[in-house]
Formats: C-alpha cells, sequence, structure tokens
C-alpha cells in the first residue's frame, strides 16, 4: 500500500517526506495506522550513526495508533484496538522466559534486521528501491506501520493515544529502571543525569517510590526548573556549577541514573557512588569508552547498562498509562506535539534542549 514516510538518506541529514510503498501485512504481523509517535534519541543516534545501521531507513520506533487489519496467527488484538508499539523479542530465548525481555538473544535480529524476518523489503521508495525498515519492528516515522504481535501493545480506549507513543521506549526505559532495576526507598539519595525524556520519566518514577533525596543534573535552566517542579528535592546546573563538587556536598549518592553519555559525566557519577551504591547506564554517545577509578569501585558498587527499563512492556505501559490517569505520572508535561511535515523542526527542537519529547501528530491522515 502506498503511505507517507519520513526517510533518513544521509548521515546526519535531514529527514525527507517522501511516498513509500509498506509491503502487506504477512499471517504473524499487524498493520497499524499511526495516530503519533514520539522521536527518540536513537532514532537520532541511527541518523549521525553512532548506531550504524545503514541507511536510507525509515526510523521511529516509539508509535501509537489503532489496529486497521491483522494477521491470521495475530491472536487477542482485533482491528480497531488502539495500541502502542514498543520493541520486539523472540519469547523463548533464556534471557526472555527470565522475563529480561530487552535481552532477548535475538534483540538485534528481531528490531535492527532493517526489513521481514525472512529478508525481505518492508519498505520501498517511489522508484522501487528498498529502503530499510522494520525498525524495532515498526518504523513508526510514518502513516501506517507493520508490527508484531509481541511489540503491539494494547492500551485504554479512554487514554490519550497521541500522547502515549513515548511509552514504546524512552519513558519505559527511564521509569522501568527505577520501577525494576533500582527500586529506591525512602533512604535513598538518587541522581539524574541528564533530565531529557529518559530522565524526567525517571524522576517522575522516583518521587512516585518516595524516593528520600531526587538530584536532577542538566545545565538546562527551563529543564532544572520542571524537574523541581515534578518532585526533583534539589538539582544541579552544571554550567553554573561544579558537578563533582555538588554531589560530595551532598555526601554522595545512593543510586544513580546516566542518561547524557558523556564520559566526564559517567565518570563523575562513578566516583560520587556511596558503598554499594549502583549507576545505571541509558545513554548513547558517540565517544564510546570512559575512564573510571577502579579501586573505588571495589566497595561493593555496581556500574551496569539497562535497556528499555528491564520491562515487560505488556505490563509496564499499561501501568503508566494508568498512572497518568490518575495523575502520577504527568508525561504530558515533557511533550510538545508538531506536525508529521514538521518533523526537521522537531529534532531541531530536540536537539537544543527547547523540547524535552517531540511527539509527531500524522494529522493530515486522520
Amino acid at each position: 500500500m502506498k503511505i507517507k514516510a519520513a526517510v533518513a538518506r544521509t548521515v546526519s541529514g535531514n529527514f525527507s517526506i517522501e511516498d513509500v510503498d509498506l509491503a502487506d501485512p504477512r499471517d504473524e504481523e499487524l498493520l497499524v495506522k499511526i495516530v503519533a509517535t514520539g522521536i527518540c534519541h536513537t532514532d537520532l543516534s541511527v541518523v549521525s550513526q553512532i548506531l550504524p545501521l545503514p541507511l536510507p531507513q525509515v526510523l521511529g520506533h516509539e508509535g501509537a495508533g489503532i489496529v486497521e487489519r491483522v494477521g491470521s496467527d495475530v491472536k487477542g488484538i482485533e482491528p480497531g484496538d488502539h495500541v502502542v508499539l514498543s520493541f520486539n523479542y523472540c519469547g523463548g530465548c533464556a534471557p526472555c522466559t527470565a522475563q529480561h525481555l530487552a535481552y532477548c538473544d535475538q534483540y538485534w535480529f528481531l528490531n535492527f534486521n532493517a526489513g521481514s524476518t525472512d529478508g525481505s523489503a518492508t519498505h520501498k521508495d517511489a522508484n522501487g528501491e528498498r529502503l530499510g525498515g522494520a525498525f524495532l519492528s515498526q518504523s513508526s516515522f510514518a502513516t501506517y506501520a507493520l508490527t508484531h504481535q509481541r511489540n503491539t501493545i494494547k492500551v485504554r480506549k479512554d487514554a490519550p493515544l497521541e500522547l502515549l507513543g513515548p511509552l514504546g521506549c524512552g519513558l519505559t526505559t527511564g521509569a522501568g529502571t527505577v520501577l525494576n532495576v533500582l527500586k529506591p526507598g525512602p533512604e535513598t539519595t538518587i541522581a539524574i543525569f541528564g533530565t531529557g525524556a529518559i530522565g524526567m520519566s525517571a524522576l517522575l518514577a522516583a518521587r512516585n517510590l518516595d524516593a528520600g533525596r531526587i538530584i536532577a543534573v542538566d545545565r538546562v535552566e527551563s529543564r532544572l526548573e520542571l524537574a523541581l517542579e515534578l518532585g526533583a528535592t534539589e538539582v544541579v546546573n552544571t554550567a553554573e556549577q561544579d558537578l563533582a563538587a555538588a554531589l560530595e556536598a551532598v555526601g554522595g549518592i545512593d543510586q544513580g541514573i546516566e542518561s547524557t553519555g558523556v564520559p566526564p559525566v559517567i565518570s563523575t557519577a562513578a566516583d560520587a557512588l556511596k558503598v554499594r551504591g549502583t549507576l545505571a547506564l541509558l545513554g548513547l554517545s558517540n565517544v564510546p569508552q570512559v575512564t573510571l577509578n577502579i579501586l573505588p569501585l571495589i566497595s561493593g558498587k555496581t556500574i551496569r547498562g539497562v535497556a528499555h527499563g528491564d520491562c515487560n512492556p505488556s505490563v509496564l505501559i499499561p501501568q503508566l498509562v494508568d498512572s497518568y490517569l490518575e495523575g502520577k505520572f504527568p508525561m504530558d508535561r515533557l511533550s510538545a506535539f508538531y506536525p508529521f511535515e514538521q518533523i526537521n523542526k522537531a529534532v531541531a527542537d530536540t536537539n537544543s534542549g527547547k523540547t524535552i519529547k517531540p511527539i509527531l501528530r500524522m494529522e493530515s491522515e486522520h
């Protein structure tokens, strides 16, 4: 079928809105009409080639929409259902059976294969040339997406669907890391390095768990002001303050969430950990190495990476939707909407720090 899609063709270049041919859904696939989709740093990391997937490609992996068709092998999801799209996983390997779905043995193949699992193209441009597609089993920078049952999460119809797409990745990454991995309590001092969508969603989750001290770290004053409104007990503006000195002044941290991917920030965060403290690494960077002081780490400290909040999307996404509707997870405070055709403006605004979580509305299609 003919769809509109934003195509990334050149390294660090703009997206182009193009007419694209989308393959028909197979027996195990669904066709979803995209209502809105978030823009995530992972999408932009492909454009900049921090994540070196082949271009041209149709990206997007925070889609929300309405199911239009289902394959014969799909169970429990019907046309008309409201859904949020997340990552795919095999369901049968050791990590999956242990409910650590983001660490699936087949994760890379199922999410970054740039096409169907049989190798065929999912997307072709107006000239019939193959485009990379099936990005995280969705490629939601488009008016329609092909998805799989495992990454298509039903949500309640009384929730604002156009707001929910970022739950597919960024918001569950931050919130899930707090809820599933760190689990802070009233005696915990937790620092959140970077107050983008991941950091802010982690902050909201830490507040909901009644973490004792929540320190937000950034260099954008408007984001730090919002962090205080959303529950941070204190902030550190690294444009004005020395980060190491500020963390030392509070007596160090029990836990840290690092979403900037900036090596000096990671090193400073690790140095600030108390005995048996934990630092969770969530950010991507074009500088892949970091320097750490080894001796202090031996005092029971843990530095670990976390993907997708180590969550089961079919469990966490509906929970966060409920929390939003109960006023406990105000993700609307993080979001700004853009028409699909303004995708490049949305990218520029997020790169500048103006927008925390840009969401593209497919306004011309519904």
